[in-house]
């Protein structure tokens, strides 16, 4: 949990950036994503130095090289510990001109670090701006693996703050449900091809230590975590960056974050590999069929990224693999024959397990779209026999544009440190989705005008078209109200007028 003190260094770093004149917020957090990076390869290289110190071993390895770069600078003079005390214009010059080709030279090493530098470009030229951050930056204490997961995490949260920019962030309490909902194990192969900051591969490592801390003890599963268990695709290099020093962040060494049109780009290398897929892709926008990977176009013709990116999933998961991702109701229900295609596909192909209707206001203020969660397992031969609906009433926040906070932090989220009760549960449903989806033998006992219920798989095909929308099973009772009859209702009516006249007369005598 981040304290209010370093709440405010973020802030008072953010807007030295704006008078600075480094106005787009997405600009910003690249900056100081590439000025964060740069103290996390010092903090390396000074670790690896008290190791060899301590143990009187050589440097395992050295992150700077001895002696001078091409331009004749010591490349001690490179670290973040020695350039934070020159005076300004020394610092601007050796930072632009020594350390960022440095950093972009990294990318023979084939790490997540060379990757993630290979454009870096210090976007501006103001020494006395560069030298107040890298101050502010230094003060701040990210000594501890989670608070520079909260730290970089607030600073995503400002992203939000740009109006469309905030389409590439999904509300960390969704991304937390659906990940404790799919329980990954560590010796998944967790895959987002829409990967944006790296929410989803965050939060699911972020579990894996919470769940499973057993895995940092052993050599080939705290190897595996480090460099085989994520990866994440964009096709936007800014947020490559952002998302892959997420992950470093929180402590994931070498994450496969790479560049990627997933639906441009065939996926024969990588098909059939993944056990887990976690995603909120970007939907309601429509590709030229010529712009589209033909493997896709093989599973579903169609033009729909929406469609486009559930065929992905089938294609990137091995059978058995699962997935958890989110699709707005337009593909629950619509009638085109490429969505009647996916719907049979996910039913009768493969194993459908849950549909969780999201309330609309969950991605305001930037969108009012409704949306659900899917999850489903690849399975190649059907295994559908009952699909689980919940509808989502509450997500813990106000479901208008300002998104307040219904109730305190320790009862927010699916697994909130208190208990709620029964109102609070009115204002928060995801502990309870949680509860409900661990015991689904309870929940074929549930009546359909229940929150959640069970709907049988032959229901589904009754409806011809394979409808997955929340209302086309839900049954709503009504209750039954008994009503006065006309004629009693009309002699009430009567008797009041005559009430009211009786009352005028009455009045008028006495004025007159």
């Amino acid at each position: 949990m981040l304290t209010g003190e370093i709440r405010s260094q973020i802030d008072s770093i953010w807007n030295d950036f704006w008078a600075g004149g480094v106005a787009n917020p997405l600009s910003v957090i690249e900056q100081m994503t590439y000025l964060l990076f740069i103290k996390r390869l010092d903090d390396l290289h000074t670790l690896e130095e008290r190791k060899s110190q301590t143990l009187k071993i050589p440097m395992e390895r050295r992150i700077f090289p001895e002696g001078r770069d091409d331009k004749g600078r010591p490349y001690d003079d490179l670290r973040w510990s020695r350039f934070k005390n020159f005076e300004p214009r020394e610092m601007m010059d050796v930072v632009d001109e020594h350390v960022f080709p440095f950093l972009r030279a990294l990318n023979g090493s084939q790490s997540s670090y060379g990757k993630l530098m290979r454009d870096a470009r210090l976007g501006f030229s103001n020494p006395a701006l560069l030298a107040k951050v890298v101050e502010k930056l230094d003060r701040i204490p990210m000594e501890d693996r989670d608070t520079k997961g909260d730290v970089y995490e607030y600073m995503l949260a400002k992203i939000a703050s740009a109006g469309q920019n905030g389409q590439f962030r999904t509300p960390r309490h969704i991304i937390r449900l659906m990940v404790e909902m799919t329980a990954p194990k560590p010796t998944d192969v967790i895959c987002d091809p829409a990967a944006g900051t790296c929410g989803f591969l965050v939060a699911a490592g972020e579990y894996l230590r919470e769940k499973h801390p057993e895995l940092m003890r052993d050599p080939a599963l705290r190897k595996h975590f480090h460099e085989g268990l994520f990866h994440g695709f964009d096709f936007d290099t800014t947020m490559l960056r952002i998302g892959a020093m997420n992950m470093t962040l929180h402590g994931v060494e070498n994450p496969n974050v790479t560049y990627r049109d997933s639906l441009a780009e065939d996926h024969a290398e990588d098909a059939g590999t993944y056990s887990l897929v976690l995603a909120n892709p970007p939907f309601a926008g429509s590709l030229d069929y010529e712009a589209t990977a033909k493997d896709l176009q093989k599973i579903v013709k169609t033009r729909k990224t929406e469609l486009l990116f559930i065929a992905l999933f089938l294609r990137l998961l091995k059978t058995g693999g699962r997935a958890a991702v989110i699709v707005p109701d337009g593909v629950l229900f619509g009638s085109s024959s490429a969505h009647k295609d996916i719907r049979r596909m996910l039913i009768e192909d493969h194993k459908l397990d849950a549909v969780i209707k999201l309330p609309s206001g969950v991605f305001r203020p930037y969108a009012g779209v409704s949306t659900a969660i899917l999850l489903f397992t690849k399975t190649g031969v059907g295994g559908t026999e009952n699909v689980w609906f919940y509808d989502v009433a509450a997500d813990g926040l106000s479901l208008d544009d300002k998104r307040a906070d219904l109730l305190p932090p320790e009862k927010q989220g699916p697994t909130p440190a208190q208990p709620l009760t029964e109102a609070e549960h009115a204002k928060n449903n995801l502990p309870d989705i949680l509860a409900r989806w661990g015991n689904l033998a309870a929940e074929a006992e549930r009546p359909r005008t229940a929150q959640s219920f069970i709907v049988p798989v032959e229901d589904i095909r009754a409806t011809g078209s394979w409808d997955l929308s929340l209302n086309r099973y839900k049954e709503v009772q009504h209750e039954e109200v008994a009503h006065q009859s006309p004629r009693e209702l009309i002699a009430e009516l009567r008797a009041i007028e005559a009430e009211i006249t009786d009352g005028l007369d009455r009045l008028e005598r006495m004025l007159g």
